[in-house]
């Protein structure tokens, strides 16, 4: 079976499950107050201004109004503003959710950014850090090699599937900088500009254009050399590459990247999903 998350992760995972149901039950309660306090006092003030009820003033109007519905008089209207207000509660509790997912997202980027490439490519690969000397150039057989593109994007599908991390590109096994001179040779734009493309346009057509926006790409200048740094956030949906007229699911585990079978990611995904 493929490497269960571990029980930190889970749980955090739970953890945060539990307090996003609480916050959802709370916004829910407590837009229902809202609706019937305040948005069925406000249609119950406009109406006694356009029918002119027998009553000494609209405030005396608008209590009575609420008295009888809190006795079980309206049970109708009633349901309809509480409902609308625990609506407007759910939908602001989405929204707070969204942001607060953007915003550390972006904190998360900056942590990134915020560190020295070369301490990074000194602590070696592991779960969320991986070297790659090249991205479609064949060192070996000393030419241009499209399926050195696979690899590539298996360790960023694995990233997405799993926590995050960084892929740097342009390094070798050990940490010695290998460059990106020989990849731009094989690009129509043979520059950085040129190569983020090619690896947009890869994970797009063998992803999907929509997990781009997981993607992050940097580059740095070592030793007279171009290294690229691809962050990867990891992807609320599942993430599959194409490969071979079919689709692989992809996770890291310890410091490499492993493909689960169709058992294994039925099992992984309901796990981390939980």
């Amino acid at each position: 079976m493929g490497e269960m998350p571990s029980s930190e992760n889970m749980s955090q995972k739970i953890r945060g499950h539990v307090f996003w149901t609480r916050f959802f039950i709370f916004a829910m309660v407590a837009g229902a107050a809202v609706g019937f306090f305040l948005l069925y006092p406000i249609n119950e003030f406009v109406f006694y201004y356009e029918h002119h009820p027998d009553y000494p003033t609209v405030w005396r109007f608008i209590y009575s109004q609420l008295i009888r519905s809190l006795q079980g008089g309206t049970p109708n209207k009633t349901a309809f503003y509480t409902g609308i207000g625990a609506a407007l509660g759910l939908i602001v509790a989405l929204l707070f959710k969204s942001w607060t997912k953007k915003i550390r997202h972006i904190e998360k980027l900056h942590s990134e950014l915020g560190k020295n490439l070369g301490s990074i490519i000194a602590q070696g690969e592991g779960p969320k850090l991986e070297f790659k000397s090249t991205f479609r150039w064949d060192v070996v057989n000393n030419k241009l090699n499209k399926a050195l593109e696979t690899p590539v994007l298996k360790t960023i599908a694995g990233f997405m599937n799993s926590s995050g991390g960084t892929l740097l590109i342009g390094v070798g096994d050990s940490g010695d900088i290998i460059g990106l001179e020989r990849d731009y040779g094989t690009l129509k734009r043979k520059n950085r500009d040129g190569f983020e493309q090619a690896i947009m346009t890869a994970v797009a057509t063998r992803m999907g254009s929509d997990k781009c926006q997981y993607v992050h790409i940097l580059f740095h200048r070592i030793e007279e050399k171009d290294v690229c740094q691809v962050i990867v956030s990891p992807s609320p949906k599942p993430v599959f590459v194409k490969h071979n007229g079919g689709t692989k699911f992809y996770v890291r585990t310890g410091g490499s990247t492993r493909e689960l079978n169709v058992e294994e990611a039925m099992s992984y995904i309901s796990d981390t999903r939980k």
